[in-house]
């Protein structure tokens, strides 16, 4: 047994190493648009590898084996904005991040902020630019670079304000924009409830790492999105605590157990989302 361990230690470090790493792909590109297509494609390949290596159909492993280097390459083309957004995912590290009293004073002022539009049933989007830019969707809006506060808030999602068609995007704990058109999500919704600044939550966090932050203007229900997960009708307290978590701990949203709907009257309607993203 001791002779085994001394023989093969290097194999099992670089088993526990290459485990490691596939690990942490598949974190990264799993929440991605093209993460199920990808492993389709990437079963059908080894059924068919498998299939032809049993049965010895030569035809199929020379066409296999001269496809593979071409199929390599279309691959990272075709996925080319999945790998990306992956690639960005796997190299943040907010371990090394420090998170001052200057961060949490600002989300303290934002969470003040957010529930005060959802008091006021005031519709709102804001999107926090993380390791992924965000420029894209800066440049269809407004360009601010002003110090975040309840009051600026408020008068940029005023319905009456020529500003509040759109999201926000907070960037470096200041706002960097104001009327910014964000991607819709393609994918179904089972919800039908779900209105158009939901989808357009979901969808920035599909295609980026950023955490958005929604506040319906038909109920006032608070809502945080991130990796596409859409957490609904979070309590005063519920939504503090999620955004600082987020923000403290960089444990991402699909690690968790979404937040249980709540039995509130206020559920979130698809007529009061529509207006607030440019079409």
């Amino acid at each position: 047994m001791w002779k085994f361990f001394i023989d093969h230690w290097r194999d099992g470090i670089e088993i526990l190493l290459l485990a490691a790493c596939i690990y942490q792909v598949y974190r990264a590109f799993r929440a991605t648009r093209g993460a199920q297509i990808l492993v389709g494609l990437v079963t059908i390949l080894i059924v068919l590898t498998l299939v032809s290596a049993i049965f010895r159909f030569e035809v199929i492993q020379w066409i296999i084996t001269r496809a593979a280097a071409v199929l390599a390459f279309a691959l990272i083309v075709i996925f080319q904005p999945e790998l990306r957004t992956g690639l960005a995912r796997l190299g943040s590290n907010r371990l090394f991040s420090l998170y001052g009293r200057r961060r949490v004073d600002f989300l303290e002022r934002f969470a003040d902020a957010v529930l005060h539009l959802s008091k006021k049933r005031v519709g709102a989007l804001f999107a926090f630019q993380r390791d992924v830019s965000l420029k894209e969707q800066l440049d269809t809006g407004v360009v601010l670079d002003a110090r975040f506060s309840p009051e600026l808030s408020f008068a940029v999602f005023n319905p009456k304000s020529p500003l509040h068609d759109g999201g926000m995007i907070i960037a470096d704990d200041r706002v960097a924009g104001a009327a910014c058109v964000f991607p819709v999500t393609e994918r179904e919704m089972q919800d039908r409830s779900t209105g158009l600044r939901h989808r357009a939550a979901i969808g920035l966090t599909e295609r980026t790492d950023a955490i958005a932050v929604v506040v319906s203007e038909e109920t006032g229900a608070v809502s945080i999105c991130q990796n596409g997960v859409l957490m609904r009708n979070l309590t005063d307290q519920q939504f503090r605590e999620k955004i600082s978590d987020l923000f403290f701990s960089g444990k991402p949203s699909h690690d968790t157990e979404p937040a249980p709907q709540l039995d509130r009257k206020d559920s979130v309607t698809a007529a009061g989302d529509r207006d607030l993203v440019s079409h």
